[in-house]
């Protein structure tokens, strides 16, 4: 009898189909183990169809960014619960279904893949290699939404899905944690393997996957207790990242502009085209032309033409602009641009996504990035704070600082003032790259700031940091508990 894959193929063998109960969906399948992972020839595109998921979830600021101080509203309002904090489990919960679909890809194809023969033993591992480190991504998203989250690390392959309850954050950090290492090893054990090896920007490496590791080591460190060894651990993985040949682009509007692919700062980010995919989030902040029709700098204002290719619902917030005390940085204009009018000045349009401008209009069709070098440094700087060696933080903290041209930081030296001033530069040089919701949570729990009063939407609000499950996901679960104070 044919043993069937509960995963169904699109374009590029992604599967769309979930698990029953678990993840709500009845499964259902057109592809069967008889016609399919029966030639190393097929796991190539399987992996990388595991890859628009990575794509998909880099794309949704929902959980990345409208929690926090970005953005106001623009023209119109698209904002949600997510802005407003008025979160309950049935209005603006999770459903996890994407999340588990895309590691139930992983499951399956590591599953496939552990005895099968291959011609080229690189090429084995390198394909292990990527989907451990997507499989640690897609939990590192999911622990950093809703915390204490399912532990599904068994391929499905039949009608028999066990419903899961929730482990611990702790344990899946320490799932992260394993795949993390699973992948650096298999991909140290390529006979071609170097640190400077970039395949592809838009495919988990070893140094992208290092820079998961010191992302995931930083959380661990603040958010769930883990403390001095984590921190340590993040710079030792920023350590090989900064041997990979990474650089700073000497003009900082090539930082979103230029593809990942000729990016000299890029390390990891999603491939966007037009044509290929929908647009990226930066639509929600492109302005349209009816909006912005009569300003006096029209031809500064990145615009489309029409509501379809920008609609006008984002702008930087003020508590945003406000971080960027000094007038000869050289962020402000590839960060936000306002619009005049002959009434004076009105709305304080987002520059950091602008789009491409073809000859039939504007399309927001930027890579997003995951992770870039100033990205980094960053990190690391805040992980030296961490263990209070202020001075290597500080050292860390101007290589992005000389970039943008605010010179050398000469504040207080105390382990929370350099904190500060690490999250602030956070938010002057990573504005609307989909982190900022996760850095505040970060900083919050490291008690750098508390989040109930820097917010704006939040002051006021008990509303948990993490979000609630869907009623009917817990419905479909009875072994699942819902997130602590909903």
């Amino acid at each position: 009898m044919q043993k069937k894959i509960f995963w169904t193929l699109s374009l590029f063998l992604v599967l769309t189909t979930g698990c029953k109960k678990i993840l709500e969906v009845t499964p259902q399948s057109s592809i069967t183990e008889e016609i399919y992972f029966k030639s190393e020839g097929d796991f190539e595109p399987y992996v990388t169809g595991i890859y628009t998921f990575m794509r998909s979830f880099a794309n949704n600021i929902t959980y990345g960014t409208e929690r926090s101080e970005e953005l106001v509203a623009a023209l119109n309002s698209r904002f949600g619960v997510a802005w407003t904090h008025i979160i309950t489990p049935s209005s603006g919960s999770i459903n996890y279904n994407d999340w588990y679909k895309a590691i139930g890809h992983c499951n399956l194809l590591l599953a496939k893949i552990e005895n099968f023969p291959f011609s080229s033993e690189d090429i084995r591992k390198r394909i292990i290699a990527e989907t451990y480190a997507l499989r640690a991504y897609f939990y590192f998203s999911l622990v950093r939404i809703i915390g204490d989250a399912p532990l599904m690390l068994e391929a499905i392959t039949d009608e028999n899905v066990p419903l899961l309850p929730r482990s611990p954050a702790a344990a899946v950090m320490t799932q992260i944690n394993l795949d993390i290492e699973a992948a650096l090893d298999n991909f140290r054990a390529m006979s071609n393997f170097s640190v400077t090896s970039y395949p592809s920007r838009y495919r988990f490496a070893y140094a992208s996957t290092q820079a998961l590791k010191a992302d995931a080591r930083l959380w661990k460190a603040k958010v769930l207790g883990g403390g001095a060894s984590d921190f340590n651990d993040a710079i030792t993985a920023i350590n090989e990242v900064e041997l990979s040949g990474r650089s700073l682009n000497a003009d900082f509007k090539n930082v979103i502009t230029m593809r990942a692919s000729a990016n000299p700062e890029t390390i990891l980010a999603a491939f966007y085209l037009r044509d290929e995919t929908g647009a990226n989030y930066g639509l929600n902040a492109l302005p349209y032309l009816t909006g912005v029709q009569g300003a006096l700098n029209l031809d500064s204002l990145a615009y489309a033409q029409t509501t379809i290719n920008g609609q006008g619902a984002y702008q930087v917030s003020p508590k945003s602009k406000a971080l960027f005390t000094s007038a000869t940085d050289k962020r402000i204009p590839f960060t936000w641009v306002t619009e005049r009018q002959a009434s004076g000045p009105k709305i304080s349009w987002i520059t950091k996504l602008p789009g491409t401008k073809y000859a039939d209009d504007r399309v927001s069709d930027n890579d997003i990035i995951i992770y870039r070098l100033a990205d980094i440094f960053l990190m690391k700087a805040e992980a030296y704070a961490g263990l209070d060696n202020t001075v290597a933080a500080i050292e860390y903290l101007d290589k992005v600082r000389v970039r943008a041209n605010t010179g050398a930081y000469a504040g207080a030296t105390d382990k929370v003032s350099v904190e500060k001033e690490i999250l602030n530069e956070r938010g002057r040089e990573l504005f609307f790259e989909n982190k900022r919701w996760y850095d505040l949570v970060r900083f919050h729990k490291g008690g750098t700031i508390d989040v109930y009063t820097y917010v704006p939407n939040l002051i006021g609000k008990t509303t948990p940091l993490f979000w609630p499950l869907n009623t009917t996901v817990l419905a479909n679960n009875k072994l699942l508990a819902q997130t602590a104070g909903y």
